[in-house]
């Protein structure tokens, strides 16, 4: 990969832009067989420089979940601020998730593949901030359940498969082909709280033809 040649100068932007490159770079080759030299090329940053912002590979790896995670978590913060609406509150946490990850595929692979390189003290650190990720859909959740629209579905299969759906969506999704953030969230949102059948009088229609037919 050849070096950057838009280094930023002020510290915060250079940070931004290592994070963002490093993730393009662990993306595309991975983890383990990136070196911080590696690093060090594709930003265009000198080794001396890189260790002012991080101490080791592993910790290159938790600036970019961190980042990640914590953008995620606190725009949705802002977004659903003064939203009563469970169903709106819903809307609004696929579409920030979907937003940002059509926007940063690189950070959703390396949030995806690297998971399990990420050791400790680094590792419980991204925890407490998927703790608090998976409490916000939760309570969304929760109150959805309160309004009678998701009754007599396990809460937390309902939020982890709804976390599924979100997260995989980096593996299929081709700008200019499949929709787009808008789009996505809506189409998300109605699976999930509708499922994929038309209704739910043709949905037993369809489910008896089904079992008539011996699952076939």
């Amino acid at each position: 990969m050849s070096p950057s040649q838009t280094t930023p100068r002020d510290s915060e932007a250079k940070l931004l832009h290592i994070l963002r490159v490093s993730a393009q770079v662990f993306a595309e080759h991975g983890f383990e067989a990136t070196s911080i030299r590696d690093i060090s090329r594709a930003t265009g940053v000198s080794l001396s420089g890189l260790y002012y912002y991080f101490e080791s590979k592993q910790h290159l790896l938790y600036l970019i979940q961190n980042a990640a995670f914590s953008y995620v978590v606190d725009h949705l913060m802002v977004r659903v601020q003064g939203v009563a609406d469970p169903a709106e509150r819903l809307r609004l946490l696929v579409h920030n998730h979907v937003e940002y990850f059509l926007s940063h595929p690189n950070e959703m692979k390396v949030l995806a593949h690297e998971e399990d390189a990420l050791g400790e003290p680094f590792r419980e650190k991204i925890q407490v901030i998927k703790r608090r990720y998976y409490s916000l859909a939760r309570q969304t959740f929760d109150s959805l359940t309160e309004e009678g629209i998701a009754a007599g579905i396990h809460p937390r299969i309902a939020v982890l498969s709804l976390f599924g759906m979100m997260n995989w969506v980096y593996k299929w999704h081709k700008p200019g082909v499949d929709p787009d953030a808008e789009e996505l969230t809506t189409a998300i949102v109605g699976i999930f709280l509708h499922g994929v059948l038309p209704g739910r009088a043709e949905s037993k229609a369809v489910a008896s033809e089904i079992a008539a037919r011996g699952g076939d």
